[in-house]
């Protein structure tokens, strides 16, 4: 296998992702980035890092297969001088393995896997690495995560090995209709929990309370003043088969130290948002969680209307004052990943 990779290798261009967490990216960045830089010179590979404050950054390895297994070995023997100097001040006796995932469209797993997981079998044999697809794909996507375990030379070994299961599908599926595009993995910044007392919003960092951007707060003070929550135990779905109960005026401004609002509140008008259908979990959250945190901090009714089969894209309708909507819109945005809101208003009184 290996000598058919080198002998196309040249002309052969490959990319590959790997997922990393945030002192993994630092060691290959290095002091003022001079770890990367030494790997891009020597390997001759493209290695790119994602941008944002992530817990997970995507690193990007493009180029010949000769310079994409250099650029491995570099970066799992950097892992494995780590793991050494970890040691160091450590009563730990026996080292621990070297592991990197990769994410790989999860179309391509299939043959990574091979029938009845005899593929798999064979890699993990020839190389001594341990290898693990896993069963689902990354949020939002439709990549999956494959593991792989053991030694530096054992991970090159078997990077080898996958790479020529990609160009064998790549091969196989040339000229032949595609199955869908890939969406990629593309981890979500770090949500940090929001407070408001006081009339000021504040995101918990460590010990800490820092005061949040004046946009959210302003916007949550317009809210909490212009239009009475819901009374105590009025429910609005968040999707079907789901409530949640939501803080009587009353109760929302003595938690929020505030006084009662205005008496007339401002007439009630509508707001629409067309999401991707691919940024909708973002939104929604696991099991309502991020959805139901909007509706209470905003006291807007949001409605998220089922996909229609066919349409790439989902309806979201908001409720309340334009103090509600504004807060509730930006709530919403800052949950999801897209580059700019996907929005069409429409106003009821």
């Amino acid at each position: 296998m290996e000598s058919k990779v080198s002998e196309g290798g040249l002309n052969v261009t490959l990319t590959i992702r790997l997922l990393m967490h945030g002192k993994e990216v630092g060691s290959i960045i290095g002091k003022k980035g001079e770890t990367v830089k030494k790997m891009r010179e020597e390997s001759g590979a493209r290695i790119n890092i994602s941008e944002g404050n992530c817990p997970e950054r995507i690193v990007t390895i493009t180029g010949p297969t000769d310079a994409i297994f250099k650029a491995f070995a570099m970066i799992a023997y950097k892992f494995e001088e780590d793991i050494i100097n970890s040691m160091s001040n450590s009563t730990a006796t026996s080292k621990p393995p070297v592991t990197l995932r990769l994410v790989v469209p999860a179309s391509q797993c299939g043959s990574l896997i091979g029938k009845g997981g005899s593929k798999i079998k064979e890699i993990r044999e020839s190389t001594g690495a341990q290898v693990q697809v896993a069963g689902d794909m990354l949020p939002n996507s439709t990549e999956r995560a494959v593991t792989i375990s053991g030694t530096p030379d054992a991970i090159i070994q078997c990077v080898k090995q996958i790479c020529v299961v990609m160009l064998e599908v790549q091969s196989v599926t040339v000229g032949s209709p595609p199955k869908g595009a890939t969406i990629p993995y593309r981890p979500k910044p770090a949500s940090t929990p929001v407070i408001f007392a006081g009339g000021q919003a504040y995101t918990i960092q460590g010990q800490y309370a820092i005061p949040h951007p004046d946009q959210l707060t302003k916007l949550h003070q317009l809210a909490m003043q212009q239009t009475p929550f819901p009374p105590l135990g009025q429910t609005t779905p968040a999707f079907p088969g789901e409530k949640l109960p939501l803080h009587s005026s009353e109760e929302a401004q003595n938690l929020m130290g505030q006084s009662p609002g205005l008496d007339a509140s401002p007439p009630a008008s509508t707001h629409e948002l067309t999401i991707p259908n691919d940024l909708i979990g973002c939104i929604i959250g696991r099991q309502g969680t991020k959805i139901n945190e909007i509706r209470q901090m905003s006291g807007a009714q949001i409605k998220i209307a089922n996909a229609t089969e066919g349409s790439s894209e989902r309806q979201i309708t908001i409720t309340g004052t334009p103090a509600n909507i504004s807060l509730a819109q930006y709530l919403i945005n800052a949950s999801s990943v897209a580059p700019e809101p996907y929005v069409r208003s429409t106003f009821t009184a």
